[in-house]
């Protein structure tokens, strides 16, 4: 006969499923509204952190990727003229990402799409910064 889960265990194993499926909600609203604008979900991701000029990495780990990965999703929106790469100002063997004013548009209209139904809308400005500061915690390292 095995003893039953300690407390704590539970409730870890319960928090992980909740992270998880907001992740997952996240994830196909973000889908979803990229679809509306002709976007795939990693296109959109990669618009909406583009905050400003960017190298590669700097924009990979932004995404949660690896820069191989963000090397593709940059490829297609280039040719949709979406996104250039410039010369980086300090740096000669790095290039600058830089949204085109096209680019910049459908970023803005995508920024408001997602803001639209978000998973995280049913919380107050305060419980989402709690949320942020809870979540930067938990994933910082030792």
């Amino acid at each position: 006969m095995t003893t039953p889960p300690e407390p704590q265990a539970i409730a870890e194993r319960q928090l992980c499923g909740l992270v998880n499926g907001l992740a997952q909600r996240i994830s196909e609203h973000v889908r979803e509204r990229a679809g509306r604008l002709g976007l795939t979900a990693p296109q959109a991701t990669a618009l909406r952190e583009m905050s400003g000029p960017m190298t590669m990495r700097e924009l990979a780990e932004r995404m949660s990727c690896e820069p191989s990965n963000t090397t593709f999703v940059i490829d297609r929106l280039e040719k949709q003229g979406l996104v250039e790469r410039r010369p980086h100002p300090t740096d000669r063997r790095a290039k600058h990402l830089v949204l085109t004013p096209e680019g910049a548009g459908l970023r803005e209209r995508l920024t408001g799409l997602l803001a639209v139904d978000s998973p995280l809308a049913g919380l107050s400005e305060e419980e989402k910064k709690v949320l942020h500061g809870l979540l930067e915690r938990a994933i910082a390292r030792p």
